[in-house]
C-alpha cells in the first residue's frame, strides 16, 4: 500500500486534491490531511507517509521547512519521502524545480499536471524500495532545498571579528577565530570555545551574515561551526553524519541538508 501525506491549509483545497489523487491513483491510501506546517512535521514523523503534498506558504511553518527539518531528523530505516510541493508562484519561480528531485503542482490544481506528477512519482517509489534508495531520495531532497534557498540567508552584513557576551556584570569579548561553533537556544545562541560556553542574544539566522562563509560553516538549521576546527567527520549507522571538534568531547550532528560539505574532495 502506498500512502500520502497532504498539508494544504485551505479546506476545498485540500478536498480538491484529495478527490484529484483518488481519480488518478486509485492505490494511494492519504493517511493524513495537515491543516498547517506544525501538524504536517508531526504527522509525517508520525505515520511516514510514501508521499507529502505540501503547500510551499501555510501557517506554522512553510512547505519547505516541513521538508528541511523533517530531513534533519529523519532515520535511516524507512526510505524518506518523496515530496510534492503545492504551490501558487508563478512560471519565473517554479523553474528551481525543473530537473530535480521535488515535484511541485500548481495551483489550482489540474488533472492533467497532477496525472504527470502521479506519472513521475511511481516509479521513484519503486526504485526507493532498494537498500540505499531512501538515502539516495534524501540526499537528492537535499540538493533540492539548498537550489531552492532553505533556509534563506539574511542580507550581508559587516564582518565581526569579537563577540561581545554577557555573564553577570561583565560584557566577556570572544575572539570570533575562538568560537568552534554557535547553536540556536530558544532566543539565545549558544557560543561554544574549546573553554567556555557563553549566551548572546540574537538569532542564528541574523549571526549568519555577519561571519566569514570560508570559515563558519552551517552544518544543521540550528548550529553553525568553524570549519577550520572540524577534526573529523563520522557517517553513523543509519547515515547520520556527526563532527568531532578540536577541544570538545561532544558530537555535532550535520543535517541531510549540509552532508555535502564534507565529502571526500
Amino acid at each position: 500500500m502506498t500512502t500520502a501525506l497532504i498539508a494544504e491549509d485551505e479546506p476545498i483545497l485540500a478536498a480538491t486534491l484529495a478527490a484529484a489523487l483518488q481519480r488518478l491513483w486509485p492505490d494511494l491510501t492519504i493517511v493524513a490531511n495537515c491543516a498547517n506546517g506544525i501538524e504536517a512535521l508531526e504527522q509525517a514523523a508520525l505515520l511516514r507517509p510514501d508521499v507529502m503534498f505540501l503547500d510551499i506558504k501555510m501557517p506554522g511553518k512553510s512547505g519547505l521547512e516541513v521538508a528541511e527539518e523533517l530531513a534533519e531528523g529523519w532515520a535511516g530505516d524507512t526510505p524518506f519521502p518523496q515530496v510534492v510541493f503545492v504551490t501558487a508562484y508563478d512560471e519565473f519561480a517554479v523553474q528551481a524545480f525543473d530537473r530535480a528531485a521535488a515535484d511541485y503542482v500548481l495551483k489550482p490544481v489540474s488533472d492533467e499536471r497532477l496525472g504527470r506528477t502521479v506519472a513521475r512519482l511511481q516509479p521513484r517509489l519503486q526504485q526507493d524500495g532498494g537498500p540505499a534508495g531512501g538515502q539516495s531520495s534524501l540526499e537528492a531532497l537535499a540538493a533540492q532545498l539548498r537550489a531552492l534557498g532553505v533556509p534563506m540567508a539574511a542580507p550581508a552584513a559587516p564582518r565581526l571579528s569579537v563577540i561581545r557576551a554577557a555573564v553577570g556584570n561583565q560584557v566577556r569579548m570572544v575572539p570570533v577565530a575562538d568560537v568552534l561553533y554557535f547553536e540556536a537556544a530558544d532566543k539565545y545562541v549558544n557560543v561554544v570555545t574549546a573553554e567556555s560556553e557563553l549566551l548572546i542574544r540574537t538569532s542564528l539566522r541574523e549571526l549568519l551574515p555577519q561571519l566569514d562563509e570560508q570559515l563558519f560553516w552551517q552544518v544543521h538549521r540550528g548550529t553553525i561551526v568553524n570549519s577550520s576546527c572540524v577534526l573529523s567527520a563520522l557517517r553513523e549507522e543509519g547515515g547520520k553524519l556527526s563532527l568531532t571538534l578540536r577541544g570538545r568531547s561532544e558530537k555535532v550532528r550535520v543535517s541531510p541538508l549540509y552532508a555535502h560539505l564534507f565529502r571526500q574532495m
